[in-house]
């Protein structure tokens, strides 16, 4: 099959597998009845049976429509609500930052010894939220989870926008934005080069690296959804903007075995990112002498720290985005049930991790050490300590529950409390330095009203992103749940031939009356070469 087999109808609004059109075509009449809201529990485990991860009477045509209808219909009403919030936050952010330039950084609270305080938290904070883009597309994409098929995209999308908020506060937090450049390697006349030793140029790189593979990964995946929009599109602007977008994608053999062999290549790439990112970003506390920081256990740490954070906001997102837009079919609650058990891995990895970093404080023969851990759960972080424990060892635990962990409501306020904990861990971490080595030079901190607007901005800023992405591009992997969508109509086919081979009198006698015993009662069975046109055509990997 080469493009010799494609056609592309002449007002722009069909570009399909020849082979595949009268499958496609046949679906439209059912895709608004398919595309109505299914909500079944799909969690119940069966040994004989693989629970499907596409409710309902979905067909290839009705994952089109509902996928593409989100972008092509006019958005709900709450979604203008959510983006004049947001957008409002956001403009809120871009003020504070201009005030923020013209006055200098005496408008935050920040101090000697306090140096690093919000805003290097809001950075670790924003770069742990960006980690289970990469973990859900990357590494369980390598590991053939399917489940990921439905939750990736906006997932992926989570990742940059994070990252986008993340890279803003080093920026401002150098005093001179206007010479961040200077953190780059270049030739210059003074023939001065950045520090190399220093984990602060360290993050510089590896969140560069992480934002540039990560946002090649979005983009590369969502190339045969983006032609799928252009070829729906119903004015000249929409076709030439997804065209451009869309890269002259045709949907041939050729293409798709280099979408594939790109796709496979970026998931090798962006999986040590997984790890290797806020294990750097670890190394600004880790590799100091400072009590509290020169600790070990941190990289691993923070790693976990990031995944637990980042599906906490997934799920947070997930659950909203399938009750607005009727995805129940797409994103079941065996994918929420799949997040919600990782988040309880994550989170048992946290409360080991805390525990040993408490007791290592507490044991320690340095008496700076165990002032500053009796200082964290009794002294000037006690608020801030008991909040992140609540929220982060705590309220996962109610996860252990099969019966609370499938209930929408629980699994969203836990979400919530495990994203304000995640906060606190960093706000705890980077005001440790509030008590060092030398009491003299001991000092508080308190966050000032530009603090907190700067902080609530941001999630303005990433919120407008996202509500953005929603409007205007697939949120959803089309062309990936199509691929599992084919493969369990391939298996329900056969499943239906053995069983009919093993009973054939019971299948003859049985059925609708018409003899053929199809076991959907209307005697159309998919024949097994029209499911390998279905298979390639979805791109099933």
């Amino acid at each position: 099959m080469d493009e010799a087999m494609i056609t592309t109808s002449s007002n722009h609004n069909s570009s399909i597998h020849s082979k595949t059109a009268p499958i496609e075509s046949s679906g439209v009449q059912d895709a608004n009845h398919s595309a109505r809201r299914v909500d079944i529990d799909n969690t119940v485990d069966d040994p004989a049976h693989r629970a499907p991860l596409v409710l309902g009477d979905a067909t290839l045509a009705s994952v089109t429509q509902q996928v593409c209808g989100i972008a092509e219909r006019r958005p709900p009403r709450a979604w203008y609500v959510a983006f004049a919030i947001a957008s409002s936050l956001a403009l809120m952010l871009v003020g504070c930052i201009g005030y923020l330039f013209t006055t200098g950084v005496g408008v935050w609270g920040n101090n000697q010894p306090v140096a690093w305080a919000f805003d290097i938290t809001n950075f670790v904070f924003w770069v742990g939220i960006g980690h289970a883009g990469t973990l859900i597309s990357a590494v369980l994409f390598l590991f053939r989870q399917n489940w990921r098929t439905s939750i990736n995209r906006f997932a992926e999308a989570m990742t940059i926008f994070a990252v986008i908020c993340a890279g803003m506060f080093p920026a401002i937090h150098i005093g001179r934005p206007w010479l961040a450049y200077w953190l780059m390697p270049y030739p210059n006349q003074m023939g001065t080069v950045p520090q190399f030793r220093s984990p602060l140029l360290w993050d510089a790189f590896a969140v560069g690296t992480y934002a540039t593979v990560s946002l090649l990964f979005w983009y590369v995946g969502m190339i045969p959804d983006l032609a799928s929009l252009r070829d729906r599109a119903t004015t000249r602007g929409r076709f030439y903007f997804y065209g451009i977008l869309s890269l002259g994608w045709r949907g041939s053999q050729r293409h798709w075995h280099r979408f594939e062999r790109m796709y496979l290549l970026l998931a090798a790439l962006a999986t040590p990112l997984v790890l290797s990112v806020h294990s750097v970003v670890s190394f600004d506390f880790a590799t100091s002498q400072l009590p509290g920081w020169h600790t070990t256990i941190l990289p691993p740490y923070f790693v976990a720290g990031a995944i637990f954070s980042g599906f906490a906001m997934v799920v947070t997102l997930a659950v909203v985005a399938r009750r607005v837009y009727g995805l129940e079919n797409l994103i079941t609650r065996r994918h929420l049930d799949n997040m919600a058990k990782v988040i309880l891995a994550t989170g048992m990895m946290m409360t080991f991790s805390y525990s040993i970093e408490l007791f290592g404080g507490l044991n320690s023969t340095n008496a700076t050490e165990r002032f500053v851990a009796l200082n964290r759960i009794m002294g000037s972080q006690a608020i801030s300590w008991w909040t992140m424990i609540i929220c982060n060892v705590v309220a996962p635990q109610l996860l252990w529950s099969r019966r609370l962990r499938q209930h929408q409501g629980v699994l969203f306020v836990v979400a919530i409390l495990i994203n304000i904990g995640m906060w606190f861990e960093r706000f705890v971490i980077c005001t440790t330095l509030g008590r060092d080595y030398l009491p003299s030079s001991w000092h508080g901190y308190t966050p000032t009203l530009i603090d907190m607007m700067i902080l609530i901005g941001s999630f303005g800023l990433f919120f407008t992103l996202f509500l953005l992405f929603l409007r205007f591009l697939p949120i959803v992997a089309m062309a990936e749940v199509k691929g599992v969508l084919a493969h369990e109509q391939h298996e329900r086919h056969h499943a239906h031939h053995a069983d009919h081979a093993r009973h054939p009198h019971a299948h003859a006698s049985s059925g609708n009356g018409n003899g053929n015993g199809n076991h959907n009662g209307n005697g159309d069975d998919t024949p097994d070469d029209l499911m390998d046109a279905i298979g390639a055509t979805a791109g099933a990997r």
